[in-house]
């Protein structure tokens, strides 16, 4: 499991782009027949991608994890961002279609993905953070995420976001996960930005078709930098950092949280005015 260093406040500003990708940037989570994970220092987070073909593959836990099984003191969300696959826990299996989410409480000892046609395979997308405490295993199909319509044309960020793992829906530990689906047209999320000091935040950016791509904002307010994402790229949000994007078309990202506070609404607001 690659270990990702978190990166100094007081030196982000100095490091070169390819630095900067290295510190904020993950690719290469989704690999046909293979299972991927990568270890983020910050709250100890763990993204990963699973692409089952014509074998099911199973959480193993890594040998930085020092644990019997992955979610021995663990919890995971799983969304699934291609064909149609299947989540066996403990013996019980979940069917997920595309952007179904199942939530994985701590304490679970098997965990195994499948998918239903190895040439449309499902990809799934993983998170996780340590968990103090266990909480059911919880499916969340698409069919059932309430969307809350956020922006306007005239803004150019009409966007539709669908909280899933949250304190008001499926109940965790501390992982709280969701996606935003941008309208046609529609080309910014976050903006005015905001930061949250009391937890850190992930974007999986996706649906970016191969000529587009998405330049993700982040750093202080006052000192800015830009990351060039493209389709199923990772970008990390440390406590510190602002988290805004905008794409040279509309594109869908899932965004995950994990740290010391669950609130949705926990934000430090900023203006754009504010920004350098």
């Amino acid at each position: 499991m690659e270990q990702i260093p978190a990166a100094d406040v007081r030196t982000y500003s100095r490091l070169s782009p390819e630095e900067l990708r290295q510190s904020f940037l993950v690719g290469g989570l989704f690999v046909p027949g293979a299972l991927t994970l990568k270890h983020w220092e910050t709250d100890r987070t763990v993204v990963g991608g699973a692409v089952p073909t014509s074998a099911p593959l199973t959480l193993a836990a890594p040998r930085e994890l020092a644990a019997a099984s992955f979610c021995e003191r663990r919890e995971l969300g799983i969304v699934n961002t291609g064909g149609a696959g299947s989540v066996v826990v403990d013996g019980q299996s979940f069917a997920l279609g595309r952007l179904d989410c199942l939530y994985v409480g701590r304490g679970a000892s098997e965990v195994r993905f499948l998918s239903a046609n190895a040439s449309q395979p499902a990809q799934f997308y993983l998170l996780s953070y340590p968990a103090h405490t266990g909480y059911p295993t919880t499916y969340a199909p698409f069919s059932e995420a309430n969307g809350i319509a956020l922006g306007a044309p005239a803004t150019a960020n009409e966007r539709v976001l669908h909280k899933l793992i949250h304190p008001a829906g499926v109940k965790s530990c501390q992982l709280v996960l969701g996606y935003t689906l941008l309208r046609p047209g529609a080309v910014w999320n976050t903006m005015p930005p905001h930061t949250h000091l009391r937890r850190s935040e992930v974007y999986l950016y996706f649906d970016i078709p191969a000529d587009a791509a998405v330049f993700h904002f982040l750093g202080q307010p006052r000192a800015t930098r830009h990351l060039l994402v493209h389709d199923r790229e990772v970008a990390l949000s440390p406590p510190w950092s602002i988290h805004s994007g905008v794409g040279t078309t509309n594109y869908a990202f899932i965004w995950g949280m994990g740290g010391e506070n669950q609130e949705f609404a926990d934000m430090d607001l900023l203006a754009a005015a504010d920004l350098r």
